[in-house]
């Protein structure tokens, strides 16, 4: 009896545990604390992958001749924004998933970017080249966003649960959460969106800076063989530019390039560049818009200032900002007046910079027109610089300022008043005042042929620029009026005009002798009338 009762109780002692795990099993509390468990690992997953995709999710790469920073966000729609700073940014629906990338484009390379200017083959590559670099550059993101991901939810579930067990589950939950995101934004790209848009900022206003995103995609073959086109004349400029006769002034005689309004024109450094060699220019002086928008990328544009190793006088003009003026400033022979003076060569110089910043000139309420606000300003600049001239201790040889408008209060300080901002070519006196000095005012046409506005009209605009000739009193006693017939062609002019008497500034023509490189028209006798233009 006794073995079997012991029997009976060993038998009860093997199956008791088997039935308390059971009986645990289907406790309510126990599935409680596993559904705890999964939504812990789920919290601390979804929160690794968020920390990590805000950390890791960014790569810095080539577009082309700049340089772009690529960034990976979480999101509930997805879609693209491409950052334009300042402008503001061109809003893309183009994909679906919880991943949003954001495309900011930076400072353009110079050595890149010139490159691309001397080269017409690299704007055929460049352009291919650039769908690559955004491919490539977008592929790197997603891997190191993935990596970053799963590293940083295997670091937080490893402080939250210190169980290595739930920590690799979290990694693994991780990895599938941040590549099926991943996948599904790949599988659902759409390459149609860049044809349409939404613009944010500045871009608002401006579309000229984008155009029509269609056109531009259907065209772009047509747009890449005309700048083809304009940067392989660049050569035949180069030829006619160096074949214009040179005037031999007297010894002592200080010469002096004046241009304006490049707007963002590459073939007007090359322009120039050989003007002041063939010239032997002394000083060149910039009257402004050297730019278009005035934004960061564009600043690097006024790198090739240091490779004309000339001192280089610049004022800003109204599509120049801050940013424009310290970019110029920063190269080593440049000179940036603002209600300012200089001297240079041994000639004396004043000028400030437009009071307006208006790029966008269709819609800034400050750029649509001559308005009295405007006029206010501008001729107030011009009365500030005025005060400015009459208190240099040395007298003022040249006074600059951006708009025309701006040099009337300026008559009777200085002899010479130079300006720009009409994309036209005029000469005139400024009225006289009493018992002062006469003051002669030239406006510059545009040595960039006005960028891209130039190429809207049925001809383009022409390249301008002139070569100033100033006598040992440092009186102008002559100048050059140089004109390249437009973008994208070779013809050339120049028209020389003598100085007959410089304190009266009265004008005589000079036959000139004729150049290969297209006819040189004599000067007109007597001088147009300079009528100030809000455009420019």
């Amino acid at each position: 009896m006794d073995g079997q009762e012991n029997e009976q109780h060993g038998t009860g002692d093997e199956t008791a545990p088997e039935d308390r795990r059971a009986r645990r099993r289907w406790r309510p509390g126990t599935w409680l604390r596993r559904l705890g468990v999964v939504l812990a690992l789920l919290v601390v997953t979804l929160a690794g992958v968020v920390a990590g995709t805000y950390a890791g999710g960014h790569v810095g790469t080539d577009i082309g001749p700049f340089r772009a920073q690529l960034n990976l966000s979480p999101s509930l729609s997805g879609g693209t924004t491409v950052d334009i700073p300042p402008l503001g940014a061109l809003l893309l629906d183009s994909h679906d998933g919880p991943a949003y990338l954001t495309v900011e484009l930076g400072a353009l390379d110079q050595r890149r970017t010139e490159a691309l200017i001397d080269d017409p083959a690299s704007i055929s590559r460049a352009s291919q080249s650039a769908v690559e670099d955004v491919r490539a550059g977008v592929m790197r993101l997603g891997l190191k966003t993935l990596a970053s991901a799963v590293l940083a939810t295997l670091l937080l579930a490893g402080l939250v649960f210190r169980d290595a067990r739930r920590t690799a589950w979290a990694g693994g939950l991780a990895l599938v959460v941040t590549a099926s995101s991943l996948g599904l934004a790949a599988a659902t790209i759409r390459p149609q969106a860049i044809e349409e848009p939404r613009y944010e900022g500045l871009l608002v206003n401006a579309p000229a800076i984008v155009g029509d995103a269609r056109r531009i995609a259907n065209d772009y073959t047509k747009y890449a063989e005309q700048l083809q086109r304009l940067v392989g004349n660049v050569s035949k400029l180069y030829t006619t530019v160096s074949a214009l006769p040179v005037v031999q002034p007297s010894p002592g005689t200080t010469r002096v390039l004046h241009v304006s309004d490049m707007h963002l024109n590459p073939t007007g450094w090359q322009l120039i560049r050989t003007v002041v060699e063939q010239f032997n220019i002394d000083v060149v002086i910039d009257t402004g818009d050297i730019t278009d928008w005035g934004s960061e990328p564009e600043a690097s544009f006024v790198g090739s200032i240091g490779l004309l190793k000339k001192p280089y006088v610049y004022i800003r003009g109204n599509h120049d900002s801050a940013k424009t003026a310290a970019a110029v400033a920063a190269q080593p022979n440049a000179v940036v007046l603002d209600n300012s003076t200089t001297t240079v060569a041994g000639l004396t110089i004043a000028g400030i910079g437009d009071p307006r910043f208006t790029p966008d000139k269709e819609t800034s309420p400050a750029g649509s027109g001559l308005t009295k606000v405007v006029a206010d300003q501008v001729i107030g600049a011009g009365e500030q610089l005025a005060v400015t001239v009459k208190a240099s201790p040395k007298p003022v040889n040249i006074a600059l300022v951006h708009d025309p408008t701006s040099a009337g209060p300026l008559s009777g300080t200085c002899p010479l008043v130079l300006a720009g901002h009409t994309h036209a070519r005029q000469v005139s006196k400024l009225p006289q005042v009493p018992d002062k000095q006469a003051t002669q005012l030239l406006v510059e046409g545009s040595t960039g042929g006005a960028g891209l506005r130039g190429l809207e009209g049925e001809k383009p605009t022409p390249l301008s620029m002139s070569v100033l000739y100033f006598d040992q009193q440092k009186l102008l006693q002559a100048y050059d009026d140089i004109t390249v017939g437009g973008t994208g062609q070779s013809q050339v002019n120049l028209e020389r005009h003598v100085i007959q008497d410089p304190k009266k500034g009265a004008q005589v023509p000079v036959t000139p002798t004729p150049t290969r490189g297209g006819p040189v028209t004599p000067a007109p006798n007597g001088s147009p009338t300079a009528t100030p233009s809000p455009t420019g």
